[in-house]
């Protein structure tokens, strides 16, 4: 996945170092109760849809961009699931913090297909036989399956959340 402009600038100033990046991700749920997931083409993990909001977007717009962009999908947002920080270093060893919202999603249109280069497959699976995912990926799903459930956050003092139950 090519960085954009903006990402290879700050990382022209601040090399390897930690930077904080907006993003989001998308729970996404067709009529069956199936949840949208891509298996990545950077680490061939399954995961859900997310990626880096851009400046000056608003995070429910860089959901639906980052949907259809991702997997031809067109998306309608239910409501807000969770926001929380994870950390990320990538394979050349630039270490990012990212604060993420997810969004339970519906979709309302398009057909789920691999549709960028960020991806190397994509599919609909039941949430009784989701494949191997991170913990963090498991968190924003299991905390938007329910149907009118309140937003989920790390509470204050809680840190990381990766492989920890909500």
């Amino acid at each position: 996945m090519p960085a954009s402009d903006y990402v290879k600038n700050l990382r022209a100033k601040v090399g390897q170092d930690v930077i904080m990046f907006p993003t989001v991700s998308a729970i996404v749920l067709n009529d069956r109760g199936e949840v949208l997931l891509g298996q990545r083409s950077d680490n061939r993990q399954w995961s859900v849809i997310a990626g880096m909001m851009d400046p000056g977007e608003q995070p429910a717009d860089a959901l639906v961009r980052e949907v259809l962009e991702e997997t031809g999908v067109e998306v309608k947002i239910e409501r807000v699931a969770g926001v929380a920080l994870h950390q990320v270093v990538y394979p050349n060893g630039d270490h990012c913090h990212m604060v993420n919202t997810w969004f339970r999603c519906r979709a309302v249109g398009g057909e789920a297909r691999v549709n960028d280069s960020e991806s190397i497959a994509v599919g609909w699976f039941a949430p009784d036989a989701l494949p191997e995912m991170s913990p963090f990926a498991m968190v924003r799903i299991r905390t938007s399956l329910e149907e009118d459930a309140p937003a989920w956050f790390a509470r204050p003092g809680e840190g990381e959340i990766a492989g920890r139950q909500p």
